[in-house]
């Protein structure tokens, strides 16, 4: 076993320090056991007994194998929590067609687009319903995962959380890369099997997908930022065109904002850190592959523009006919449920952390990628905090946009020997530090 740099202890689970790899894993067990005996869900409960069981045996692992500097060390409490706290629970739960009302949703709208052309039902359905799973959400990229169940029917393999993980699993590898991580199939694996993943994926994994997307969207910004030298001109004169990384990250989050409304904050970010980094030239052309990306996936349902405002925008905000059953102890659910005024209260400091998270970009725009997307966390986490309809999983972005951004600058020195995935470089970019390659 080859040697392991100074400083190299965090760059992938391989290396962490075997009481803190037992102690992340304790803790996940902690969480697993609280959130099952607390929440009121039966759907919940089973995850959390199940995730419960392959956190301690993971604990356990790395407990014994510590200071051990193989492979073996870190694959085995890694395998163990990825398959009791995730693969497991998906399994069963697919098989037994057990989840949240998030997954037939996704099912319905992919049946209502092949067969009605939308995947929204109409408003005059809506209107009659007392139903609020009779609403749909997502924007329309959401409702291909419902395909394979909408053709073929049944089948543990047709369940859209099968095809959301699968997404997740290449989409967030693939982030990793782009953005300069190392051993990435570890980090992943880590990532999938932690609760912030495992727990939306296993019960219902809407949002999965396209938190994937958001990653991937700044691993790529980081790559184009970095293929763009500071020689390249000042920010008023744009800058050199467009590159191929950064057109891909437009796509990539283009396609997220196509999927859900909560992806279009990370554009925005996006678009904001470009102006400062590289000019308004760069800019506008990113944000306009983006858009174009956006309109491709939703341009086609603007023919009935009310069902689509009404499914994805007034239903959420709890302007609909019905409420969503959406409901966590957080503050802005809390204030709704006191009433009108409660609501409009919980609307109003939604709009007010806005218009704060605004004003920070435009007095004290990002210039780097890692700031960006700390910016990005936290204004999610305030926006989940004070929407009226909120759940605990919604948390999904902001902890693995977290993750990912912890990987991506754990992974910038070189430092992992023989097993991380290392990138073919020349002597001289192998010094590239974590300003360089992400700022």
């Amino acid at each position: 076993m080859s040697a392991l740099r100074p400083g190299a202890a965090w760059h992938s689970p391989l290396t962490w320090p075997g009481y803190w790899l037992a102690g992340v894993y304790a803790a996940c067990a902690v969480y697993a056991v609280t959130f099952g005996f607390l929440s009121s869900d039966s759907v919940h409960k089973l995850w959390g007994a199940m995730a419960t069981c392959g956190y301690v045996v993971a604990a356990i692992l790395a407990l014994a194998l510590r200071g051990r500097k193989s492979r073996l060390a870190a694959d085995l409490p890694l395998a163990a929590s990825f398959l009791g706290a995730l693969l497991i629970p998906l399994l069963v739960m697919a098989a037994r067609n057990i989840g949240k009302p998030e997954v037939n949703v996704v099912v319905r709208s992919a049946y209502l687009l092949i067969h009605n052309g939308t995947p929204y039902e109409s408003t005059a359905t809506l209107a009659n319903t007392t139903d609020p799973n009779a609403y749909n959400p997502y924007l329309p990229v959401m409702s291909l995962f419902g395909l394979p169940r909408a053709i073929f029917h049944s089948g543990m393999l047709t369940d859209p959380r099968i095809w959301f993980g699968a997404c997740f699993l290449v989409v967030f590898a693939w982030a990793l890369f782009a953005g300069g991580g190392r051993d990435i199939w570890r980090w992943t694996i880590f990532t999938m099997g932690s609760p912030i993943v495992a727990l939306e994926l296993a019960v219902g994994g809407t949002d999965v997908p396209m938190v994937a997307f958001l990653c991937l969207g700044f691993g790529l910004l980081a790559k184009g930022l970095a293929q763009d030298s500071p020689g390249t001109g000042p920010p008023e004169a744009g800058g050199r065109p467009l590159g191929w990384a950064l057109i891909a990250a437009g796509v990539a989050l283009g396609i997220a904002a196509g999927m859900k409304a909560t992806a279009w904050p990370g554009l925005a970010v996006a678009v904001v850190l470009l102006v400062a980094r590289v000019g308004w030239r760069v800019a506008v052309q990113f944000a306009a592959v983006a858009l174009a990306v956006t309109a491709v996936c939703v341009g086609p349902f603007l023919v009935h523009p009310q069902g689509l405002v009404l499914n994805t925008i007034e239903f959420p905000l709890g302007l609909a006919n019905i409420k969503s059953d959406a409901a966590s102890p957080l503050p802005g659910h809390l204030l709704s449920e006191t009433g009108q005024a409660g609501h409009t209260v919980a609307v109003a400091l939604l709009v007010l952390a806005g218009l704060a998270v605004t004003l920070v970009l435009l007095l004290r725009p990002p210039k780097s990628v890692p700031r960006a997307v700390f910016l990005l966390v936290w204004a999610m986490s305030a926006m989940f905090l004070l929407a009226p309809s909120t759940r605990f999983g919604y948390f999904i972005y902001p902890g693995t946009l977290a993750l990912w951004l912890v990987a991506v600058v754990a992974g910038q020195d070189a430092g992992i020997e023989p097993f991380a995935r290392r990138r073919r470089t020349s002597s001289a970019n192998s010094t590239t530090t974590v300003v360089s390659r992400l700022q």
